[in-house]
């Protein structure tokens, strides 16, 4: 009976112990718990000091915003990279299947994606968020632009071809893409991404450009462009752009850039033809706009042909370079407002003024002027350096004077312009010039040079003029005798 009622006091004596320590908290639990709480509300005065730089500046840009409509294009949609090496797909033009977006997401990084269009072209927008490669098996050739190849790749209406996301690089080649109903859509997109583009093919109908890549590169070589837009069918945005034998047409402007701050811009056997739309239509039409940022960038132009716009070529606070170019069918050949313009070795035909400039430096070097009222304009705050150039214009810039040498016998003479940089020319416009720029369009030859009557026969002795410009023709006297009077002897 002892050792039972002992067992019992016990382990009553147990039970109360251990309800006792339930109840108490132990006081290494209770600083677990208030060191917790503190680190969660003390405030991390290193991230308050140095925030995270990861962001990306954010910009209002008034360009179509595509992940409105396809929350997919971004990199890192769900569903993850694609894990093949080399994708075929053959859409054969039935639009609304998906399967040129799935044949993307199964390319593994790296990876090519070839689209066949035997069938017709495959109707679908490509959504790059990863580097691949994208080749179309028909092939393109420039050179046959003219005979309409078929579409490899076509956008749906109000939407575009292709997007590049930011950070990624795409090669494409042999591809024609079309978006003849785009709307507030360009046909091909990049943000800060890497487009490298050979062959290719774009037509393209809408409000926007045709290509629009905002920083970034962009390497465009044996390129056709035909956007049917008022707005200019390349928009280079902050992006290093090299373009080799790129032909753009239709569009009223060409090509609008705003080079980076990186490696200098290059466009090289490059060809902008315009659609000729009057000056009070629409937003004035330029052939090549360079616009300025923060960073000074610097865009070199070699080779290149801009005709049938308002303003050949226009700098807003750039550094441009144009050598061996021409400038034609335009309203004003090269138009300065800030910056710096290098014009050498070029050919401009102008309807009012060679190179205007209303602030900046201007070099002007060994050009060819036709057509022009004026040849150089500069306001107060330009600097124009002229030498070496040449003028072909009937206007008053190239009309003699005649200068009285004996009673009312009168002689023709041009006043020096070499002290401002450029002279008049009286032998005919070349031909073989007005064949490459004009003539390729379709229009008769002019010839731009001032025709003096009787000038030839003035020349080799005969005759004089009268003050009103008339020519007087006479075999006696002749030479220097004409400036004497009478004929016998000296006037033979």
């Amino acid at each position: 009976m002892m050792s039972l009622r002992h067992s019992l006091v016990g382990a009553a004596t147990l039970a109360l112990t251990v309800a006792a320590g339930l109840a108490s908290p132990a006081p290494q639990a209770v600083a677990q718990t208030a060191a917790k709480i503190e680190s969660q509300t003390r405030p991390n005065f290193g991230v308050l000091l140095a925030p995270p730089t990861r962001g990306y500046r954010s910009r209002n840009h008034r360009r179509y915003d595509y992940g409105r409509h396809r929350p997919d294009w971004r990199p890192g949609y769900p569903g993850g990279p694609g894990g093949q090496e080399v994708v075929l797909v053959d859409c054969g033009g039935n639009p609304g299947s998906g399967a040129v977006e799935d044949a993307v997401r199964r390319v593994r990084p790296g990876g090519t994606l070839v689209i066949r269009a035997r069938a017709g072209a495959c109707v679908g927008w490509l959504n790059i968020d990863k580097p691949i490669t994208i080749i179309g098996e028909g092939g393109f050739d420039p050179r046959d632009w003219t005979r309409n190849p078929t579409p490899t790749l076509q956008a749906p209406d109000g939407l575009p071809c292709i997007t590049v996301a930011r950070g990624v690089r795409v090669e494409i080649r042999d591809m024609v893409f079309a978006s003849p109903r785009a709307g507030d859509a360009a046909c091909m997109v990049g943000y800060g991404a890497e487009i490298v583009m050979n062959r290719v093919g774009f037509r393209h109908a809408g409000d926007e450009a045709a290509l629009y890549v905002d920083g970034g590169l962009l390497d465009i070589r044996n390129i056709v462009v035909d956007a049917q837009t008022v707005a200019p069918a390349i928009v280079a945005d902050g992006a290093t752009v090299t373009a080799y034998e790129l032909t753009v047409t239709g569009s009223q402007s060409g090509i609008e850039l705003t080079p980076g701050a990186g490696p200098v811009s290059t466009l090289s056997a490059t060809t902008l033809i315009g659609s000729e739309q009057p000056v009070n239509f629409g937003p004035r039409a330029i052939g090549l706009l360079v616009r300025a940022a923060r960073d000074y960038g610097r865009l070199e132009v070699t080779n290149t042909k801009i005709c049938g716009y308002v303003e050949g070529v226009v700098v807003e606070g750039a550094s441009v370079s144009i050598d061996q170019s021409r400038i034609c069918k335009a309203d004003k050949g090269a138009v300065l407002y800030n910056g710096e313009l290098s014009l050498t070795d070029s050919r401009i035909r102008a309807a009012t003024v060679g190179v205007a400039a209303a602030s900046g430096r201007a070099v002007v070097r060994d050009n060819s002027f036709a057509g022009v009222r004026d040849v150089i304009y500069a306001e107060d705050r330009a600097v124009i350096e002229a030498s070496g150039n040449r003028v072909w214009s009937r206007d008053n810039i190239c009309r003699p004077r005649f200068n009285p040498r004996y009673r009312d016998r009168y002689a023709p003479s041009w006043d020096s312009r070499s002290e401002n940089g450029w002279e008049c020319q009286n032998r005919p416009y070349p031909r073989d010039w007005w064949d490459q720029d004009e003539g390729s369009l379709g229009q008769p030859y002019y010839d731009d040079a001032y025709s003096l009557e009787g000038y030839d026969r003035f020349q080799q002795g005969y005759g004089w003029y009268d003050r009103d410009g008339r020519y007087i023709d006479a075999d006696r006297p002749t030479g220097d005798a004409r400036w004497r009077g009478g004929g016998g002897f000296w006037g033979r």
